[in-house]
């Protein structure tokens, strides 16, 4: 059933990125930056690879979230301009009220 005070209203609805999607691939995409370029150069025979490697990632890690991060950002305000509000009817149902079920563990119900 209905309520008579049903009305209409405007509500906006845009398109918004995902942000966890752009810090991950932004954090992935880092870390392999990292590896190209640390496999590009020379290494240090007394270090090693992985080390340097190792050393690297972190900063390609944290670079590649803030990268990310700031890519999700213009994407949601370049988004955010093709906003579009359109009507729609809200449309409140009650309930009627339930008897509460009867209790198993109840010797009088």
């Amino acid at each position: 059933m209905s309520n008579p005070d049903d009305r209409e209203q405007r509500v906006s609805i845009r398109r918004a990125p995902k942000f966890s999607v752009f810090v991950v691939l932004g954090a992935v995409v880092g870390v392999f930056v990292s590896l190209v370029l640390t496999a590009s150069f020379p290494i240090d025979p007394s270090v090693g690879f992985g080390p340097t490697f190792g050393y690297f990632a972190i900063y390609g890690f944290v670079g590649g979230i803030l990268v990310g991060s700031l890519v999700a950002l213009i994407f949601d305000r370049a988004l955010r301009r093709s906003t579009k509000t359109v009507p729609v009817t809200v449309d409140r149902l009650q309930v009627p009220d339930q008897e509460p079920a009867a209790d198993p563990t109840d010797p009088d119900g």
